[in-house]
């Protein structure tokens, strides 16, 4: 049995959690409460010494970090295929991760350290606006990716996974999607129409 060492509102947990429903894998969900520091306790930390989450466990094989943990279930599960088969599609869906760990999601963690931790009156609003500014100056790349194409890299892949956790936090901090950005739009209304999108937001 897979077990998923996670935290339900955890954007990278989710993006996980959506890889296993979509490739119909049974797991067994451990709850890691982030908000008592769980994930810095000595057992956890046996599991991911960098103690962050999620952490996979597949039978005695721990690994961690969502992209990773997100490939090597298409290596070790791999129907349904959730990569391209040709060398530029797969190294396509690696670069839209990549833009989505390290230019998108950040800009979502800096929001929730303003809101989720700390009272009202000491949220810095700078930082606020300056996080969904960036947010909405990523939909420009997301934008041309998607021109003549459903998905990111043209049928759906990890690369359209990497970004749905992150659809529901762009309705709660109310930031807009330009009615511009028609692909966007039409691209995130078919994600979020996949059962798994549902599915995952526990």
């Amino acid at each position: 049995m897979i077990k998923l060492y996670h935290f339900p509102a955890s954007t990278n947990s989710r993006k996980v959690r959506i890889a296993l429903i979509e490739k119909g894998l049974d797991f067994e969900r451990v709850l890691i409460d982030l908000s008592k520091k769980e994930q810095k306790s000595p057992d956890y930390l046996k599991i991911n010494p960098f103690g962050q989450v999620p952490a996979l466990n597949d039978d005695g094989f721990v690994l961690y970090d969502s992209t990773i943990i997100n490939e090597y279930l298409e290596d070790e599960y791999p129907y349904p295929s959730l990569m391209p088969k040709d060398s530029e599609g797969r190294a396509r869906v690696r670069l839209m991760e990549d833009f989505r760990d390290n230019y998108f999601n950040p800009h979502f963690m800096e929001i929730i350290h303003e809101v989720r931790y700390k009272p009202e009156g000491q949220r810095d609003q700078k930082v606020i606006d300056h996080a969904k500014a960036e947010i909405m100056k990523c939909f420009d790349r997301i934008e041309k990716e998607l021109e003549g194409k459903e998905y990111l890299a043209g049928t759906f892949s990890l690369a359209d996974i990497a970004f749905m956790p992150n659809f529901d936090l762009l309705e709660r901090f109310q930031i807009p999607v330009d009615p511009k950005y028609k692909n966007v739009r039409a691209w995130m209304a078919r994600l979020k129409a996949r059962p798994s999108f549902a599915a995952s937001a526990t």
